[in-house]
């Protein structure tokens, strides 16, 4: 083994992960039933929901890409038109999905699937998240893995595991309690990671802040709005407010991983405050990771790298491994597992509640099926988390092109569970074979807007959500009523 960073750097990495397990196994001492452990007994409070949503939506991609969105030649901050989207789509989930959610002792978003249409189409929608949920993350995964390859020296599959393994300890042991106060964690972590790296980018220049802020206005990378119309550009207002609001929308109202977090809240309006004020520390964290782009391109102005950086989201690990000190290197390495961790162990635990509660039905209250049921949960966290880890190891052998589609795929699911969510809450007429057909419908027309126009992918979930709406409620006027089957 290789290593590209030092062994203090290393020793510091190890100490960070071995911190999560520990933190994990201690949280989640005291769960009891499924209740504890999927949903931490409904009773965590709102601030460390609202660190727990931010981290589970910032992964490794994040960390690393966001800086390289205004690190690229051209680049600046347009890409926060997006967190504003992001702010009004979570008080539209407040205010039209969340009451739905508080309506009865639910531990998945998608029996209220159950109750408006019934079994099949909620049972199509679970394997819908399951499936785009694993594959997304099993790639996520495979990229992160790439990090720790690069500064450790590890073996992509070594490493794979190792990030696996580590996950999965702490999500097994901990359940909710676990995932949730590692987030908040692991949100601190990477917090502080990115503002130490932007204090010592300005250090090391020169001049200083004084000089990175002439550069940004130099090279017009402190550029926020664009008010052009262009479809295929993701980087204009409309793109960032619409589209944006619709993302948040459906990964934030109908996403499994969301919701349950919405559901361990002590009470719905705990649950509306956190998600509302997790779109405010989003905008920041954004506006942090830009300005470490910025950052970055000033740097590498004035110190150019031996080999040319030639992507955008390549400049911050280059910059890591190559110019961070002795020991901080370490922290902002662990940051970056932090990001990716906050999201693979939230992806097991609403996996394994997906599975539990939308497929083995409804308990009947006996301490001899909850025992069970929490048995189960337990134990297809682990299957999650080899799955996860095979896909990762599998997306080592195809071209970076295949990985980047495939996770667009995975993200087709947001605007199409949105739109059969919205078929439920505000029409009557369509049955479960109408919202099934209309999911369908969604998938097959984004499939083809991906694959066959230059629409940026902002605007999917608008349109997935408004195809499997309107598919499923003209269906229904095509077929006869379909009865709910219970």
């Amino acid at each position: 083994m290789h290593l590209t960073i030092s062994t203090f750097d290393l020793i510091v990495i190890c100490g960070y992960l071995a911190c999560v397990v520990l933190l994990g196994v201690w949280t989640g001492r005291g769960n009891r039933d499924l209740s504890d452990y999927l949903l931490a007994g409904r009773d965590l409070p709102w601030w460390a929901l609202l660190g727990s949503i931010v981290a589970t939506e910032t992964s490794t991609a994040t960390f690393l890409s966001v800086p390289g969105l205004a690190y690229v030649a051209g680049g600046d901050m347009r890409f926060l038109q997006l967190a504003i989207g992001y702010i009004v789509g979570r008080v539209l989930v407040v205010w039209v999905l969340l009451p739905s959610y508080f309506a009865g002792e639910m531990f998945t978003a998608y029996e209220v699937l159950r109750q408006r249409f019934g079994v099949t189409a909620q049972r199509f929608t679970s394997a819908l998240f399951l499936i785009a949920r694993n594959v997304g993350d099993g790639l996520r995964l495979f990229l992160t893995a790439l990090a720790m390859e690069a500064a450790t020296g590890l073996s992509l599959t070594n490493s794979v595991i190792v990030i696996s393994v580590v996950t999965m300890l702490y999500t097994l042991f901990g359940g909710m309690k676990s995932v949730v106060w590692n987030d908040c964690l692991q949100l601190l972590v990477y917090f502080i990671g990115g503002v130490v790296t932007l204090c010592l980018l300005a250090s090391t220049l020169d001049g200083g802040w004084g000089q990175l802020q002439a550069f940004g206005m130099g090279e017009h990378k402190f550029r926020v709005f664009d008010f052009t119309w262009n479809f295929s550009d993701p980087m204009t207002f409309w793109a960032g407010l619409i589209g944006g609001t619709f993302l948040s929308l459906g990964t934030h109202g109908t996403d499994q991983m969301i919701v349950q977090r919405l559901l361990s809240a002590r009470s719905q309006s705990e649950a509306g405050r956190a998600l509302m004020l997790s779109g405010v520390v989003v905008l920041f964290q954004f506006m942090l990771f830009l300005l470490i782009g910025i950052g970055l391109a000033a740097f590498f102005a004035e110190h150019p790298p031996n080999e040319a950086i030639t992507r955008g989201d390549a400049a911050y690990a280059e910059y890591i491994v190559r110019h961070m000190p002795t020991g901080l290197a370490g922290l902002v390495l662990a940051a970056v597992f932090a990001a990716a961790m906050s999201t693979l162990s939230s992806s097991l635990n609403s996996s394994a509640a997906t599975l539990v509660s939308d497929f083995s039905g409804p308990s009947n209250g006996s301490p001899e099926v909850a025992r069970r049921r929490l048995m189960f949960s337990r134990g297809f966290t682990i299957v999650f988390g080899v799955i996860q880890a095979g896909l990762a190891i599998v997306a080592a052998r195809l071209s970076p092109s295949v990985v980047m589609d495939a996770l667009a795929i995975a993200a087709f699911t947001a605007g199409v569970m949105l739109g059969v969510f919205c078929l439920g809450l505000f029409t009557r007429r369509p049955g479960q074979w109408s919202a099934v057909v209309g999911m369908l419908t969604g998938l097959t027309v984004l499939s083809m807007i991906k694959f066959q126009t230059t629409i940026a992918w902002p605007w999917y979930p608008l349109i997935g959500s408004l195809t499997t709406f309107f598919a499923g409620w003209g269906l229904s006027w095509l077929i006869p009523v379909d009865e709910k089957e219970s």
